[in-house]
């Protein structure tokens, strides 16, 4: 075991700022695991933390990403559920294994520890056995992306055969709600802006695709679809104005999960179809340990394969910022260090 790792941190805002920092390898005390990291999926979101913090009164240096697998190389005291050589992912919030979220957790890489390091020292509970049937690099992305959509479509949804399911978009969520969507028997819709992704998303399993710049009444072509009944769920990934057409794509007593805001903060549409149509809201904030398990559980029994556009060596991580600000189609991984 190494005295010393690496650590992507951060001294000021900026991805400008940040560096790679030679640090101790923390040491597991009760009730945690030290785990290797080998894989490290980032998410938007950790390139808004870099940026300003989010508005969040932060402590730096913070370390970056809220997503990894890697392997278990030493437990502390009283860990029951974990053991050297063990395959394992993180949670996305510290401490929230089951029913109403706590308090006290927290979202992982800010305001929690972040995963951008060779090692790192987790609560036993903050932690789940990988799937079997996936690399690290495909298991790395399950712990945000994954489960958002997850939750969308198994917890608060009763998704059945035949359904119909619209996606909005085609980034990492997206892509897993096409799969898990289609894996519960519905009939997959997505709608996005770019012909090349709306073809590569059918071979995940989308039936449809629906090009909202050339249909901008994107509404109307999901009702066509349907033989005027609408769609039976919309996984939102865009809010702002698009909202309304999401409102308007739906069947009488038919659910909107919202999870993205690439159209801004507000959600804009009439209260009318909301009232008319019967309609189910839900706000998606990714979900706990418990339901985190249960999507291993479905991964190896359906055998899905997470979308990954591409790998990143850690220390090319600016390089793979830089390409999560221009977009992908699916997850960017970036590596541990030596892997």
């Amino acid at each position: 075991m190494p005295l010393s790792m690496q650590r992507w941190q951060l001294a000021k805002y900026g991805c400008e700022n940040l560096q790679l920092a030679e640090v101790a390898v923390p040491v597991p005390g009760p009730e945690q695991v030290l785990v290797k990291v080998q894989a490290i999926a980032l998410n938007y979101r950790d390139l808004l933390i870099i940026r300003d913090g989010m508005g969040m009164p932060l402590q730096l240096p913070l370390v970056p990403a809220s997503d990894m697998s890697g392997e278990v190389i030493a437990v502390g005291p009283n860990v029951t559920s974990f053991a050297a050589g063990d395959k394992v992912i993180n949670t996305f919030f510290s401490g929230w294994v089951d029913g109403v979220q706590p308090h006290a957790s927290v979202m992982f890489g800010a305001p929690g520890p972040g995963m951008l390091s060779e090692y790192v020292v987790l609560d036993e509970d903050s932690l789940v056995l990988a799937p079997r049937s996936l690399n690290a690099v495909q298991a790395s992305t399950l712990t945000c992306a994954g489960l958002t959509a997850w939750f969308a479509l198994t917890e608060n949804a009763s998704t059945r055969p035949g359904d119909t399911v619209v996606v909005i978009g085609t980034g990492g969520v997206a892509l897993f709600a096409v799969q898990i969507a289609r894996a519960q028997g519905a009939r997959v819709v997505v709608i996005s802006g770019n012909d090349d992704k709306l073809e590569r998303v059918k071979h995940l399993g989308a039936a449809y695709g629906i090009n909202r710049k050339q249909t901008p009444d994107w509404a109307a072509a999901v009702r066509a679809i349907t033989g005027g009944r609408g769609a039976d769920h919309v996984v939102e990934l865009a809010g702002g104005d698009n909202f309304g057409q999401s409102m308007a794509a739906l069947t009488q007593g038919g659910r909107i999960s919202v999870i993205g805001n690439l159209q801004g903060n507000e959600l804009r549409t009439s209260v009318f179809p909301l009232l008319q149509a019967r309609v189910t809201v839900q706000g998606i904030a990714v979900g706990p340990r418990r339901a985190l398990e249960d999507l291993v559980r479905a991964v190896d029994w359906q055998e899905l394969k997470p979308a990954v556009e591409k790998t990143y060596p850690f220390e090319q991580l600016p390089a793979a910022l830089d390409h999560l600000e221009r977009g992908s189609f699916g997850k960017l991984v970036v590596t541990g260090p030596g892997l």
